[in-house]
C-alpha cells in the first residue's frame, strides 16, 4: 500500500472521530434551574464590641533582687570564738541578733589601758590648777603694772594648762576608740535579714574589711521590670512615702502551681533605658517576700528569679474593648453589616496581652467578624449560623431538574 492512501486513511479516521465526539456532547442533556437562584453567603462566627471604663492589665517581665543587700565585713582583726547557729545559709536572723564574737580580750585591755592614760590626765589637770592658783596669788603680791599679756600668759602657767587640758582630749578620744574597737568586735545583723553566704566560722582568723558573709533585707524585695516608654504614662507611681503605686500581681509560671501569684506595688522608674533592649525599666516593691509574716501561704520569691508581672494600669474611659486577636493587619476590623462584611480602619489607644482598647472607629455593640477568612473584600456577603437556622428550607423551584 503507498504512503498516499494511508495518509488518507488516518485523516479519515481523525475527522470521524471529532465528528463522533461532538455529536456525544451536543446531545447530552444540560441540567436547569427553575425559580430564583440564590447567592450562599460566607458563614461566620461575630462576638459584640464591648464599650465602657476599663483598667488594663500590662504585662512585663523582670528579674527579683534585693532592695537591702550588704556584705558584712569585720572592722578589728581576731579570731571568731563565737558562731550564731542562724549564721548559714538560708536561715533569717532579727536586727540586732549576734552573727559573730570575735575575741574581745585585746580590745578589753586597750579599753582599760586608755582608760587608765584619762584618769592620769585628768589627776595631771588637777595638779595644775593648784598651781594656776599659786601663781595668781604671787602675781598680786608683786603686782602686774608692768607685764605684757604675753608675760602674764606665761606668769600664770597658760601653756601648761593648755596642753595638759590637750592631753586630756587625746586620752578621752584613745578610750572611745577602745570602746568603739571592743564594740566592732562583736558582729550583729543590722537588719532583719536573710543569710545568703556565710564565709567563716569558729576558729577563723579575719582581718579588718574581710568578707564575712552576705545579707539581704527581708522586709521587701523589689522587681526590675522592663516595658515600652510608651507605656508609661498609663502607670501611676507614689507621690510619698505614705502612697502605693499601681498594683502588680506577680507570676512564676515555671514553678508556681496555676492562679498562684504574689501582689507588689509600682515604686518608681529608673531614668535610664536599658542600653540594649532601650526599654523602660521600672521598680516594683514586694512586701514580705520570704511569706513570714503578712504574705502566709503565699510562694516564696527567690532572688534572681525571672518573673511575668500584671501591672494594673490607670483606668481608660470611653472607649471599645476587644479581644486582641480579632484586630486585623494595619489596625483594621472586620464588621458585619446588614448580611455585608465592612472593613473598618481604627485607632487603637492601648494594648495589653488580652485586649485592645479602640478610641475611634468602633461603636460599642457591632458586629466584629472573628472568623479568620482568606479572602476578604469589602461588602462580602456573610452569614451566621443564627442566619442560616432562620431561614426556611428549599422548596421545589429551588430543585435541580
Amino acid at each position: 500500500m503507498s504512503t498516499k492512501k494511508i495518509v488518507l486513511i488516518c485523516a479519515g479516521i481523525v475527522v470521524l472521530a471529532i465528528a463522533v465526539t461532538a455529536f456525544i456532547f451536543m446531545s447530552e442533556p444540560t441540567a436547569q434551574k427553575e425559580g430564583a437562584t440564590r447567592e450562599m453567603a460566607m458563614l461566620v462566627s461575630v462576638t459584640r464590641a464591648e464599650a465602657g471604663n476599663f483598667s488594663p492589665s500590662l504585662v512585663a517581665t523582670g528579674t527579683v533582687e534585693p532592695v537591702e543587700d550588704v556584705i558584712i565585713s569585720a572592722r578589728v582583726g581576731g579570731e571568731v570564738v563565737r558562731r550564731s547557729h542562724a549564721f548559714v545559709p538560708g536561715r533569717s536572723v532579727k536586727k540586732g541578733e549576734l552573727l559573730l564574737q570575735i575575741d574581745p580580750a585585746d580590745y578589753r585591755n586597750q579599753l582599760e589601758l586608755r582608760q587608765s592614760e584619762l584618769l592620769q590626765a585628768q589627776t595631771e589637770l588637777d595638779v595644775e590648777m593648784g598651781r594656776q592658783e599659786v601663781a595668781q596669788q604671787d602675781l598680786e603680791l608683786v603686782g602686774n603694772q608692768t607685764l605684757t599679756p604675753q608675760e602674764r600668759s606665761l606668769v600664770l602657767r597658760q601653756p601648761q594648762l593648755n596642753a595638759v587640758k590637750a592631753r586630756i582630749k587625746a586620752a578621752q578620744a584613745a578610750v572611745d576608740q577602745a570602746k568603739l574597737d571592743l564594740a566592732r568586735s562583736t558582729i550583729r545583723a543590722p537588719f532583719d535579714a536573710h543569710i545568703i553566704t556565710q564565709n567563716v566560722t569558729t576558729g577563723s582568723q579575719v582581718a579588718p574589711g574581710e568578707d564575712l558573709g552576705r545579707l539581704v533585707g527581708t522586709e521587701k524585695y523589689r522587681v526590675i521590670l522592663s516595658m515600652p516608654v510608651s507605656r508609661l504614662r498609663w502607670l501611676r507611681f507614689p507621690d510619698s512615702d505614705n502612697e502605693k503605686g499601681s498594683s502588680v500581681r506577680i507570676r512564676n509560671t515555671a514553678a508556681w502551681p496555676p492562679n498562684t501569684f504574689r501582689t507588689g506595688y509600682l515604686d518608681s522608674q529608673v531614668g535610664a533605658l536599658d542600653n540594649q533592649t532601650r526599654m523602660a525599666r521600672v521598680l516594683v516593691e514586694v512586701p514580705d517576700p520570704l511569706a513570714q509574716t503578712t504574705a502566709k501561704g503565699k510562694p516564696e520569691l527567690i532572688i534572681g528569679t525571672f518573673v511575668e508581672s500584671l501591672v494594673e494600669a490607670n483606668e481608660i474611659s470611653n472607649v471599645v474593648r476587644l479581644n486582641r486577636d480579632y484586630l486585623r493587619e494595619n489596625n483594621k476590623v472586620w464588621v458585619m453589616e446588614d448580611g455585608k462584611l465592612s472593613i473598618k480602619e481604627v485607632e487603637v489607644l492601648l494594648t495589653d496581652n488580652q485586649y485592645v482598647y479602640i478610641s475611634k472607629g468602633l461603636e460599642g455593640g457591632e458586629k466584629v467578624i472573628t472568623t479568620n477568612l482568606s479572602t476578604v473584600a469589602e461588602g462580602v456577603a456573610v452569614r451566621t449560623e443564627k442566619d442560616s437556622a432562620s431561614q426556611s428550607k428549599p422548596t421545589q423551584n429551588d430543585s435541580i431538574n
